[in-house]
């Protein structure tokens, strides 16, 4: 098959969750004979290569600017990809479905994972979340095959649009220490911090879990990884509540992975804080990275972590109740870390995200 990956900022995966996916679905694809093409944006990579991992890229031009960003470069990756006649073009984010309708048009076959509910997200205005829950709609309409990655996705589309979702998770890979001595970087110790890896916006509560954190009396640091491309409010009142705590460690974006499976592998406890989105990346990562992992608790926090963790509601008082009781009960921690190892091994294995993504392609070419 000659497949398309559209929609994410490309590869090498240096930016988030839909470029790591389509890093390991496409190198794994390509492993098994299929042809897979992956369509970058021009101005995320200096360096530029031919092909990365056996996939051909494509790097096309994007507006740099937040609310057109995404939509402009999969529309020029769209008209791109169309004379191309790949058998199966997989698109990424709901947010892209209007550049469906070419493809609809030439009678291309269409796969579309829809993230998550991104019109909840608080750094979108109004019309911003309007057309947010419209693109949802689109999708349903103009993709032949919609993809929830998580079972609380697939429901909301069986009850809000009344469509037929597939379910499909992200996977991780189980994470070990090697090089303790990386952390030096950051000033850290093994076992001696709590983490957070996040974009900093308010419905991934990375300011709830510095308010918590400041409630605690403890020798252990903070460590919270993460930025946001476009300075906000809630950016700036994140430095602000830090500035003068030199046990809040925020050192920006890190996108060496030899480092961050440190960071995670040594972390004492994980604060994962994400309410909006479907199987969320990092906490796939933190649970495989055999972490204690505190989340907030909404159904795609349950949905993966179960009985292998632990969880709060929003409020900074009951998280560091909750960070408070693991400082407390040191030495029940590993039963819970084994848990949610074992739940990646069963459940969100790459390859076995790939099985089914090549199933579901050979599926649609056969029809």
């Amino acid at each position: 098959m000659k497949i398309a990956l559209i929609g994410t900022r490309g590869v090498p995966a240096n930016y988030g969750g839909f470029e790591t996916f389509y890093e390991e679905l496409g190198k794994r694809l390509t492993e098994r004979g299929h042809q897979v093409t992956v369509y970058c944006r021009d101005s995320y990579y200096a360096k530029k290569m031919d092909q990365y991992l056996g996939m051909e890229l494509v790097y096309l031009p994007n507006l740099k600017k937040k609310s057109l960003d995404t939509l402009s470069h999969t529309f020029f990756s769209v008209v791109h990809a169309i004379p191309q006649h790949y058998d199966v073009y997989m698109v990424c984010n709901a947010a892209n479905s209007p550049a469906l309708l070419l493809l609809r048009l030439f009678y291309k076959r269409i796969v579309i994972n829809t993230d998550g509910l991104e019109w909840k997200r608080g750094k979108w205005g109004k019309v911003a979340k309007a057309y947010y829950k419209l693109s949802e709609r689109i999708a349903t309409i103009l993709a032949h095959r919609v993809i929830a990655d998580s079972r609380g996705i697939q429901s909301y589309y069986a009850s809000e649009y009344n469509t037929s979702t597939t379910f499909i998770p992200y996977g991780a890979y189980l994470g070990k220490s090697t090089k303790p001595e990386l952390l030096e970087k950051l000033g850290l110790k093994p076992g001696q911090y709590f983490l957070q890896i996040t974009r900093f916006e308010p419905e991934n509560n990375p300011l709830l879990t510095i308010e918590a954190y400041k409630k605690l009396k403890t020798e252990k640091k903070l460590v919270i990884i993460g930025g946001v491309p476009y300075e906000s409010d809630y950016s700036r009142k994140i430095a602000s509540e830090s500035a003068g705590h030199s046990d809040i460690v925020l050192p920006g974006s890190i996108y060496d992975k030899e480092l961050l499976n440190e960071i995670w592998c040594n972390c004492f406890a994980y604060v994962h804080g994400n309410e909006v989105g479907g199987t969320n990346p990092a906490l796939l990562q933190t649970m495989a990275s055999n972490c204690f992992t505190i989340a907030i608790d909404v159904s795609f926090s349950r949905d993966v972590l179960d009985d292998a963790g632990i969880f709060f509601t929003k409020d900074a008082t009951v998280l560091s109740g909750r960070m408070q009781w693991a400082l407390d009960h040191e030495w029940l921690l590993p039963a819970y870390k084994d848990k949610a190892v074992e739940r990646i091994r069963l459940n969100y294995n790459w390859d076995k995200v790939a099985d089914d993504y090549e199933k579901l392609f050979l599926d649609m070419t056969k029809r």
